[in-house]
């Protein structure tokens, strides 16, 4: 982890530079594209690639279960995350249809399912069966915790070398949601009212009952909020880490990191504790219906491309967000510049 932190520069300042000026000389008003604009000059700086390239992308759905899924915290039982990723196995969940459409490298991580599965197309890098229930004892252990991160590195950094342009972290875990808000809480100081939201659709009784659990559970455990790796280890989830270190292994590479909602804004928050280079690798696919994802947005200084009124987790508001990506870097490679089409450029003034 330590030499992977190491190894992540900022962004080249230089090229995006370039890039922003060569957008001027392309067949339309200064500026007309928007975000499309920034977002191809972002992945300039990002890849110190005048002319980026996003596709393939690769996508890294890291499972695990979480003790503090004991309390009553979500609408779905335990077992369902094992389920879910018997069904990303076999090609029926959402973020399978839209890896599908976007043509992206797919993966599928055991970092922390309670019960043991057996599939040639599952990545097993299990740290433990889950998460403790961290309103009685810490989640993790902090080597567990650095243990998860490293395992994300290696499989997005392996992902990477084998083709992926584009890093998308995903995740499955029931109860995620109320570790996710507990970091956040933590680190945010924000009060868990403005935090907590209905996570897979729970009812307003058991949302207040979850702030509860939250709280009472961050006054149990003591983390120290200046100390990111003790807050992980002690409210996370195997996953978040495992989306943590996808998230640096990333960065390290150069390779742009489109971020889904929450949950993995969660983990790239805990990214960019960890080195504050990451949060311009960062690009934000979607704004969460999940109360806390704008208080983690405005920390990390991020706007996201679409709203879409999405709260799925899996990497899926990403996965819908790529096409923009893709047609930033069109727009570079194939658009006309004034010169080449023999157009007359505005006047200047």
């Amino acid at each position: 982890m330590r030499n992977t932190i190491e190894a992540i520069r900022p962004v080249d300042k230089t090229v995006g530079n370039d890039v922003q000026a060569y957008l001027h000389t392309l067949t339309k008003p200064i500026g007309s594209l928007g975000m499309l604009e920034s977002l191809a000059v972002q992945l300039g700086e990002i890849t110190s690639n005048k002319f980026p390239e996003v596709s393939p992308p690769g996508i890294i759905v890291f499972a695990a279960d979480h003790g503090i899924a004991d309390e009553g915290v979500s609408a779905y039982p335990k077992e369902v995350t094992a389920q879910m990723v018997h069904n990303f196995l076999q090609g029926g969940a959402a973020i399978n249809v839209l890896a599908k459409q976007i043509g992206a490298m797919f993966q599928i991580v055991d970092i922390g399912v309670s019960t043991f599965i057996e599939s040639e197309n599952l990545v097993n890098r299990k740290i433990r069966n889950g998460t403790g229930n961290f309103l009685y004892e810490d989640a993790m252990s902090r080597k567990e915790a650095i243990d998860a991160i490293e395992v994300g590195i290696d499989v997005a950094t392996k992902l990477i070398q084998d083709g992926a342009k584009c890093i998308i972290p995903g995740e499955m875990g029931i109860g995620n949601t109320t570790s996710s808000s507990a970091i956040l809480a933590i680190l945010s100081q924000e009060d868990i009212s403005m935090i907590v939201g209905s996570g897979t659709g729970i009812t307003e009784e058991q949302r207040k009952y979850k702030e509860k659990v939250i709280q009472n559970s961050i006054t149990s455990r003591e983390p120290n909020r200046e100390d990111v790796m003790d807050v992980l280890a002690k409210v996370g989830g195997l996953e978040i880490a495992g989306m943590t270190g996808a998230i640096l292994g990333a960065a390290s590479k150069k390779t742009p990191i489109l971020i889904d909602g929450f949950i993995s804004t969660i983990a790239a928050l805990v990214a960019v504790k960890l080195c504050e280079h990451v949060k311009d690798y960062l690009i934000i696919g979607h704004q969460s219906e999940e109360r806390g994802h704008q208080i983690a947005l405005e920390m990390l200084e991020c706007k996201p491309i679409l709203n879409l009124q999405l709260r799925l987790g899996e990497g899926t508001g990403a996965a819908l967000a790529f096409p923009l990506l893709k047609a930033s870097v069109n727009i570079l490679q194939e658009m006309a510049t004034f010169s080449s089409a023999g157009v007359t450029e505005r006047e200047k003034q």
